[in-house]
């Protein structure tokens, strides 16, 4: 199965799902304001900030993603974690500008490690060029296209403060926010 947006589709054991769950745990859930708010630029490129590139990388991968902004664990800075690919080690992105290379547009399913259960479609450029810094604030340029370049665009909506049903069909956006609605359980009290 392919992966979509920030989520892997993979057949996790049991060790790995209950990591999963832990780790969605620590992960900020829709409807926190959290994540409709633009996060800032890095300015200081120290200790700390390597320290929370590490533990956004380690957070994505125990709970199965491929993709983690800063202000989906709470933090309002300009850096995500990210793994490109599977031969090269996931990194943390900081201060990303984005620019597409071309016109070509392709609509594909995403989801999202914020608004679990939702998987819907998401017009993206195919081809980007991405500009940032790494965790020591040295330049960092690559070109990217498929998955990695809608994974970058979705986690730059993320520092943006913008999520995936914000750049859905009406139709889509209505069927995700019934499924984020928070539902009322009721139980008998006998």
């Amino acid at each position: 199965m392919a992966d979509s947006g920030q989520i892997k589709n993979i057949e996790l054991d049991a060790e790995h799902e209950a990591r999963r769950r832990t780790a969605l745990v620590q992960i900020r859930h829709y409807p926190d304001p959290v994540l409709r708010m633009r996060a800032r630029e890095v300015e200081l490129f120290d200790e700390a900030l390597a320290r929370q590139a590490e533990r956004m990388i380690e957070l994505m991968h125990d709970a199965a993603g491929v993709g983690l902004a800063a202000n989906q664990v709470g933090s309002l800075q300009r850096m995500f974690a990210i793994e490109l690919s599977e031969e090269e080690p996931a990194r943390a992105i900081v201060n990303p500008r984005v620019t597409p290379l071309g016109d070509e547009l392709e609509t594909d399913e995403e989801g999202c490690l914020s608004l679990q259960g939702v998987l819907v479609p998401v017009e993206r450029s195919i081809a980007i060029r991405l500009e940032a810094q790494g965790v020591d604030g040295k330049e960092l340029v690559l070109e990217l296209d498929g998955l990695p370049a809608r994974a970058v665009q979705h986690e730059l909506d993320h520092l943006d403060g913008v999520l995936l049903f914000d750049r859905t069909t009406p139709e889509a956006r209505r069927e995700a926010l019934a499924l984020l609605r928070p539902r009322v359980v009721l139980t008998s009290s006998r």
